[in-house]
């Protein structure tokens, strides 16, 4: 048996380092598809851009180590089948199972070698990915910037048709539109001879020094019948210095969510020991909101009374059911104006702390999703072991066609169902536990019932059972025509 053993290993080892290998390498070609303009034209030499993909490596086991155990556990159970390799194990007594146990073992400590991994070492990769993009911006700040062409960068559209010196600090032809704040295009356009890039290490700002240029604005009058003559206001300068902050150097629309949470850099302990802290500032925000909430509204009926009753007192009468009817017109506009004025006073601080609320939730669920993640890795390895190594044996099939089509299909599903249990616990509408194990909860039972088929040789579907119902009513008709028949003769 020891024999058996180590041959299905060394079968499964040798197809599984192949595909893993090659998923590993597409999804690498993919992310530097991701951060193509990130890195293309930022004079980075040939280390610096390896160093950011080793960073950027290890994000990507999480999709393709379950993959390639799904793959090569089809490919290898496939290739048995397919060359009456089980048929074989089967005549000498040797079950499914058996031949599983061996592997099963394997993927057992492999998954505990991929909770480790996600625990320990994609958090570290993350702090150093982020921590490095920000320490090219601060070496390198030119990397923003490229010549010929309108580079975005955080409030600005800045081009230059040239860049010298040891780092591209030194610029030349510099034309600058400034955002307008109001979402209405560009107002403000900034022209230059010569400029100039200053940053520092210790600093979170770049600092841009324009060198003779001129400073161009359009003005809104208010007069509207004003418009139609476009004033603008031009001034000219010999020295003008623009201040940017570094992170928006950092900004990469695909991948903003992960740089703006923290929650994927930190491990198990960490994660509980922040969650710990969030949910107590939740709970206190929530409470002191509310009770001064109720404290507002206590002492507006307070006062309102008091008034009143001091009232009802010089006139010795008990309250009446309509209150304002103590007051005259004038009195009775004011009360009115007031307590509208209060109430929505209060409808926008409540519509602006359940905002806040929800923010500080969401931000609790990403940290809850992160810490569900780092099991969730290490089940799904085994859950894609035991989907794959079934139905290698159900469909007899290995090589790279079928098997392929199987394993790109089951986990299609299996992230799409992922993405959207996270995506909907991110925004409160499930709990992220529930959000985090949705596509283990939903293909753990094939992976059973295909353990199950495969363990008593049925077929991946059971023809029989669907024909069945068919069979028994063409045999009904065939026997009404043979009696038409007979009766008619």
């Amino acid at each position: 048996m020891k024999i058996l053993d180590k041959y299905l290993l060394k079968t499964f080892l040798i197809t599984f380092t192949t595909v893993f290998v090659i998923l590993f390498f597409i999804f690498i070609l993919q992310t530097i598809w991701l951060f193509i303009a990130e890195l293309a034209g930022k004079d980075l030499d040939f280390g610096l851009i390896i160093k950011f993909l080793l960073f950027s490596m290890p994000r990507i086991i999480p999709l393709v180590l379950p993959l390639s155990i799904l793959l090569a556990s089809i490919m290898t159970f496939g290739n048995l089948a397919e060359n009456y390799e089980f048929a074989a194990m089967k005549s000498s007594g040797i079950s499914l199972q058996r031949a599983m146990r061996s592997l099963t073992l394997f993927i057992l400590l492999l998954s505990i070698v991929a909770f480790f991994f996600a625990n320990n070492v994609i958090p570290f990769a993350e702090y150093k990915f982020i921590n490095f993009r920000k320490s090219i911006a601060q070496l390198k700040p030119a990397m923003a910037i490229t010549e010929g062409q309108f580079s975005d960068v955080g409030y600005y559209n800045i081009k230059v048709n040239k860049k010298s010196g040891e780092n591209g600090n030194k610029l030349t032809g510099i034309t600058i539109h400034k955002k307008s704040m109001n979402g209405d295009g560009s107002k403000t356009v900034i022209k230059a001879k010569k400029g100039e890039l200053i940053s520092s290490e210790s600093s979170s700002v770049l600092q841009m020094i324009l060198n003779d240029g001129n400073y161009y604005e359009d003005i809104t009058p208010k007069k509207f019948s004003d418009r139609n003559k476009i004033p603008f206001a031009k001034s000219s300068f010999k020295k003008y210095t623009i201040n940017i902050d570094l992170s928006q150097l950092n900004e990469v629309d695909v991948d903003k969510e992960k740089v703006a949470n923290t929650n994927t850099m930190l491990t198990v302990n960490e994660l509980n020991y922040t969650l710990d802290s969030l949910n107590k500032n939740f709970k206190t925000e929530v409470a002191s909101y509310s009770e001064n909430i109720n404290l507002r509204t206590v002492i507006e009926n307070k006062t309102f009374n008091d008034i009143a009753n001091k009232e009802m007192v010089k006139k010795r009468k008990p309250l009446p059911s309509d209150i304002l009817s103590l007051y005259d017109n004038k009195k009775k506009s004011e009360i009115l104006r007031t307590a509208s004025s209060n109430l929505s006073s209060i409808g926008y601080s409540i519509d602006g702390s359940k905002i806040n609320l929800q923010a500080k939730q969401k931000n609790i669920n990403n940290h809850l999703l992160a810490f569900y993640d780092k099991f969730v890795i290490a089940f799904a390895c085994i859950m894609m072991f035991f989907i794959g190594a079934p139905l290698g044996a159900i469909i007899r099939k290995g090589g790279l066609g079928l098997p392929i089509i199987f394993a790109v299909l089951i986990f299609i599903s299996f992230h799409f169902i992922n993405t959207f249990g996270k995506r909907f616990a991110q925004e409160n509408g499930i709990s992220p536990f529930l959000g985090a194990w949705m596509s283990s909860f939903i293909l753990s039972p094939l992976a059973i019932l295909l353990t199950y088929r495969a363990t008593n040789d049925i077929g991946l579907i059971n023809m029989d059972v669907i024909l069945a119902p068919f069979q028994k009513t063409l045999q009904k008709i065939a026997q009404k025509f043979t009696t038409n028949k007979k009766t008619t003769t």
